[in-house]
């Protein structure tokens, strides 16, 4: 599988998975602490090829896709499930740690955060009717919701912002719940 974007990953260990799985070229932000000098090779690779960012599932992650999404507007966005990038003895999580194959599924698919007019039906009163937001539950019900969109983990303030900026319209919403429901109850 080629990759014909420029892929933005934390790390030399990163860019090595990402070489074991897909033939792509890659940018190493080295940890959450983005150099104006790497901004501007992320900006140029964008303009150049286009970008997709894929960082570890965990908060220094979230962080780096927020400051590129902040100064680079429009990259592609790409989700490794947690479930995918823990360690095989539990101690790492990473997409050094992710098989070929949830790399190249993850690249599948794929997702730009520029439509700011598209207008939602999920509200937050429905999130919380669907157990997404304020049970006991609700960490769980998200990670499986986010798998399943490929969206990534979201902890409740977050879900309904990037359900409205990956577009998810009330049709996959639903087919998303049903899984979930599927899945929470096997």
């Amino acid at each position: 599988m080629e990759i014909k974007e420029i892929i933005v990953v934390e790390g030399k260990d990163d860019t090595v998975a990402i070489k074991r799985a897909v033939n792509a070229d890659t940018i190493e932000t080295n940890g959450s602490a983005i150099s104006a000098e790497v901004l501007t090779r992320i900006r140029h690779a964008q303009e150049k090829r286009g970008v997709i960012v894929m960082t570890d599932p965990d908060y220094p992650g979230r962080r780096i896709r927020a400051i590129i999404e902040e100064h680079i507007p429009g990259v592609k966005h790409a989700f490794l499930d947690k479930r995918d990038s823990i360690a095989k003895n539990g101690k790492g999580l990473g997409i050094e740690h992710a098989s070929d194959e949830a790399i190249r599924a993850c690249l599948k698919n794929v997702y730009t955060m520029t439509d700011t007019t598209f207008q939602s039906t999920i509200s937050k009163e429905w999130l919380i009717q669907e157990k997404l937001i304020g049970h006991p539950s609700s960490k769980r019900r998200r990670e499986l919701l986010g798998a399943y969109l490929q969206i990534g983990y979201t902890n409740g303030k977050q879900l309904e912002k990037r359900l409205r900026m990956f577009q998810i319209d009330e049709a996959l919403f639903i087919e998303a719940l049903q899984h979930v429901n599927q899945e929470e109850h096997s």
